[in-house]
């Protein structure tokens, strides 16, 4: 409420039924007391609107139960898409690690377009995070950009200009410093397609809850890009 916050999304890392990738989420038997904790503070704080929310990766086997758990028995407001694995001649690797050459952002823009297709999300965050191992701009980042931003177009899925990235993600490349994500050539590509984009903060910490949303705001307005109406959410 200090910061001049009307409305709060609280969207920690799923957990899965399988307990996967479990160092980056809480576990499966913790997802009571996590939804029984937002709905505590919405009870404590009635001036502010608090939505319940996940950040998810998407895979077939986990659509059922994002579309019947998450979103059925425990009755979320939205669920985020964020796809911080892949998947790669049978495996999952890492989109902040593993994105080391063409073949492998290729597969990262499947999984991601796949993931999008599914339907059970709001808007996409960090489309762009395969800056942070895919180091330079080049035209399979152009392709894959494209590519991202036409499925985005075609399903009018947001996307998130993400204030953590632009606070704490930095990278050393050939063509100098730069933030990870957001990655500004994407984001001027972004300007040539009829998408929306929602300027979020990720905060990882209370302290943080307004992390480079001006920034992302400001790029969103030098670019022409059009900010997501997400009004839906707030009366469910």
């Amino acid at each position: 409420m200090k910061k001049g916050f009307t409305v709060l999304g609280m969207t920690d890392h799923t957990p899965l039924p399988d307990n996967r990738w479990l160092p980056i989420r809480m576990d499966i038997a913790d997802l009571p007391a996590y939804v029984r904790a937002i709905e505590e503070a919405q009870n404590e704080y009635p001036d502010l609107k608090i939505l319940k929310g996940m950040e998810c990766e998407w895979a077939p086997e986990y659509h059922n139960f994002f579309a019947e758990v998450l979103l059925g028995k425990y009755g979320l407001d939205y669920l985020i898409l964020g796809c911080h694995f892949f998947s790669y001649r049978g495996r999952w690797l890492s989109s902040h690690m593993d994105i080391i050459n063409s073949k492998r952002l290729a597969a990262y823009t499947e999984t991601l377009i796949e993931s999008m297709r599914s339907g059970l999300f709001s808007f996409v965050a960090h489309p762009d995070l395969f800056g942070l191992s895919y180091l330079d701009w080049d035209k399979n980042t152009a392709a894959a950009s494209k590519e991202v931003l036409s499925a985005a177009e075609e399903l009018k899925l947001p996307l998130e200009i993400n204030g953590y990235g632009l606070v704490s993600r930095k990278v050393q490349t050939s063509q100098g410093t730069r933030t990870a994500y957001p990655w500004l050539p994407f984001w001027e590509l972004a300007a040539d397609y009829d998408v929306t984009v929602i300027v979020n903060s990720d905060a990882h910490h209370p302290k943080s809850l307004d992390q480079g949303i001006e920034r992302g705001r400001e790029m969103a307005r030098d670019l022409g890009l059009t900010l997501a109406n997400l009004d839906h959410l707030e009366r469910r």
